[in-house]
C-alpha cells in the first residue's frame, strides 16, 4: 500500500473505497462489508474505517441503514431521486416525482459545446434525449439530455419507454453510469414557440433555464441536460448548509 503523506488515513481510506465502487465490487444497492472486516482488510482501526465511511455518506455515496448495516447508494431510492430534482410545491406539500413522458430519444454526432462539455472527441455519438415531466398530466419541465454515445450504446427510444422508474436508475442498472455530483446554473427565460408549444403556455412566458453537467465517479462528466421549468405551481428549492 502506497503512502500518500500529505492526505489523512481516513481520507486514504475513503480513496480506496471509491475506487472500489467505481471497479463494481459492490453494486448500487448491495450491501458494503461491515467496519470490522474492512478494518482489517486495509490494516487500519475501525475507527478510521467509521470515519472514512461518514465522510462518504455526506456525499451520498453510501448509505447507512440502522441494524442493518451500510449499502451503496443507489437512484433507485426516493431520497436519490429528490436530490436531483430540486422542484418542490408551493403548497409545502412533500416533493415527490413526477411522471415522465418522453418525446424523442435519437443518435447523432455531439455538437461542438456538448462534445466540449462531455469531454468527447468533436464529432462522436452522442445520444439525446427530449422529455416532459409531468405532474397529475400537467406538464412542469421540458428537458434536453444529451450523453455519451459510446457509454449508452443501446439505449433507445423503446427502451426508455419500456422503463418505469427514474432515468437515472436506468442509467444505473443497465448501464453501469451512477450519476455521483452535478452542477447547475440557472436563469430567467423567455418561452420560444417550442418551450410553449411543450408545456402549454404562451410565447414569451417567463420560465427558469436549469443548465446541468452530471459526473459518475472520477468527476467524469456523463450527461449534459438543459430543462425548461414552468413554475407557477413550484419553485426551485436548495438548501444551503
Amino acid at each position: 500500500m502506497s503512502t500518500v503523506t500529505f492526505s489523512p488515513l481516513y481520507r486514504q481510506i475513503r480513496d480506496r473505497l471509491v475506487h472500489s465502487l467505481q471497479a463494481g465490487e459492490w453494486r448500487p444497492g448491495e450491501a458494503i462489508p461491515s467496519e470490522i472486516d474492512l478494518a482489517a482488510r486495509y490494516g487500519v482501526s475501525q475507527g478510521t474505517v467509521r470515519k472514512a465511511i461518514d465522510a462518504l455518506s455526506a456525499e451520498n455515496l453510501l448509505v447507512r441503514r440502522q441494524g442493518r448495516g451500510t449499502f451503496v447508494a443507489s437512484h433507485q431510492e426516493a431520497r436519490a431521486q429528490i436530490r436531483f430534482l430540486r422542484l418542490r410545491p408551493d403548497d409545502g406539500g412533500e416533493p415527490r416525482q413526477p411522471s415522465s413522458r418522453f418525446l424523442e430519444c435519437r443518435r447523432l454526432r455531439a455538437p461542438l459545446e456538448i462534445a466540449r462539455a462531455l469531454e468527447m472527441k468533436a464529432g462522436d455519438a452522442a445520444v439525446t434525449i427530449r422529455r416532459l415531466l409531468e405532474f397529475d398530466g400537467e406538464p412542469i419541465v421540458l428537458e434536453e439530455i444529451w450523453l455519451p454515445g459510446s457509454t449508452f450504446r443501446g439505449l433507445t427510444a423503446e427502451r426508455l419507454n419500456a422503463y418505469s422508474g427514474p432515468l437515472y436508475a436506468l442509467l444505473e442498472t443497465e448501464f453501469g453510469t451512477r450519476m455521483i455530483r452535478a452542477s447547475e446554473r440557472l436563469r430567467a427565460v423567455a418561452a420560444g414557440e417550442a418551450e410553449a408549444r411543450a408545456l402549454g403556455v404562451a410565447t414569451g412566458e417567463p420560465l427558469l433555464l436549469v443548465d446541468r453537467v452530471s459526473s459518475t465517479y472520477g468527476d467524469k462528466p456523463v450527461e449534459v441536460r438543459r430543462g425548461w421549468y414552468r413554475t407557477h405551481h413550484h419553485h426551485y428549492f436548495n438548501e444551503l448548509s
